[in-house]
């Protein structure tokens, strides 16, 4: 469930609530957009992945709200990590590779 938008990273450019299938977002001029349904998000991670500040928090086994720190999800460097793990951004490397799924294919 999206946990967070750090106001510090953010740069109100609006890719996470176009990119959100489930209307979570709500864009705010000249800022940071915010959480407004958070109820409705279906934990997919399209906000996260498509974040390219690394704003965005996702709890990825949450049922409900859970509370975060932001200066924690730094430190750990859980902001954006879902983006970083599939290898979307500058100076990262694709892991798209290393996916052995398609071998389920081939066993038919």
């Amino acid at each position: 469930m999206i946990e967070l938008i750090s106001a510090s990273r953010c740069t109100g450019c609006n890719i996470c609530v176009t990119a959100c299938p489930t209307n979570v977002f709500d864009a705010v001029p000249g800022g940071p957009p915010v959480i407004a349904r958070q109820g409705d998000c279906q934990t997919c991670f399209m906000c996260e992945l498509y974040c390219p500040e690394d704003a965005l928090f996702v709890a990825p086994n949450a049922d409900g709200p859970v509370a975060v720190d932001e200066a924690a999800l730094g430190q750990a460097a859980l902001l954006g990590s879902y983006r970083r793990a599939v290898g979307w951004g500058g100076g990262r490397q694709s892991t798209a590779s290393l996916d052995g799924s398609y071998r389920l294919l081939q066993a038919r």
